[in-house]
């Protein structure tokens, strides 16, 4: 499989949360928590070619990622979940789906919904 779009999530359960939502492929990636520098370069190695996009929560842990991940891939597309849901695995599934297909990712039509609810 050739995936021409990456995400970053900081843990599985954020990657269950979209995994659903997209109607395209993308490659879901984990960080599973704080991340070195080292470890992030190593984990994002192989998908270099991808479009990169992050989704993290919107907390310090989350915070401190997508510093980490502007500074070394500045090229990276960052998503921002509304901070009333604090966590990616908490959002509601249309919240993201627009979130995402407003990025033009190719959601499933059934996640989107014409209201967001914040």
């Amino acid at each position: 499989m050739i995936v021409d779009k990456c995400i970053i999530v900081e843990g599985r359960s954020d990657k269950l949360n979209i995994a659903p939502i997209f109607a395209e492929d993308v490659k879901i990636i984990c960080t599973n928590g704080t991340i070195s520098e080292d470890a992030l370069l190593d984990l994002l190695e192989p998908f270099e070619e991808c479009k990169l996009y992050t989704l993290f929560d919107a907390d310090n842990s989350g915070e401190k990622l997508r510093k980490l991940t502007k500074r070394i891939y500045s090229e990276a597309v960052h998503l921002f979940i509304p901070r009333t849901y604090i966590e990616v695995a908490n959002a509601p599934r249309k919240v993201l789906a627009n979130l995402l297909s407003e990025a033009k990712f190719s959601v499933h039509k059934q996640y989107l919904s014409s209201s967001i609810e914040i």
